[in-house]
């Protein structure tokens, strides 16, 4: 199989994804995607997009990104590629104490009791970010981007990234 990894991607960020494939003999070549981290060069109707965690999703959607990537979303729309956003999340601890702790997200809906650690960060006897994007409100925004621009947002452990972006590919062929 090859996979074509767009060249934007930052080097040395990758390392876990590009050790799978070279294990399995997935064979990758660099160059600019329209939309999207990988692709299957023959078939261009869908492209994964990936993201290291949940605050990183958090920054494209709720943040300065958000019209960047809403362009990204428009721009596959109308060139009818599908575009996967596949979010990588292990879960771990919120707080310092290690009382509050969030289950690996696997769907949109495990959203909804996910805890944002930023809320757990205090300086100075008060919450350091009391606005940081809540679980619930990312999930309706996931939903509501999935409706409008056919879009999908999809969740995977760090350590499965790479079989999962060769999975999705290849149930486009």
């Amino acid at each position: 199989m090859l996979i074509q990894v767009d060249t934007r991607q930052k080097k040395n960020h990758h390392n876990e994804k590009d050790k799978w494939f070279s294990e399995h003999n997935i064979k990758t070549i660099s160059s600019k995607l329209l939309v999207g981290d990988y692709a299957i060069p023959s078939k261009m109707d869908i492209a994964i997009d990936t993201k290291a965690s949940i605050q990183e999703l958090i920054g494209d959607i709720c943040g300065k990104s958000h019209e960047r990537f809403r362009n990204e979303l428009i721009r596959a729309q109308e060139s009818n590629i599908k575009l996967i956003i596949l979010t990588e999340d292990d879960g771990g601890y919120c707080d310092r104490k290690k009382t509050i702790y969030n289950n690996p997200v696997t769907c949109i809906k495990d959203l909804f009791s996910w805890k944002n650690p930023r809320l757990f960060i205090f300086q100075g006897g008060k919450q350091k970010y009391p606005k940081a994007t809540r679980g619930q409100t990312l999930a309706k925004c996931l939903i509501t981007l999935q409706e409008k621009y056919g879009c999908e947002f999809m969740f995977t452990k760090k350590a499965d990234s790479g079989a999962e972006i060769v999975r999705l590919l290849k149930g486009s062929d």
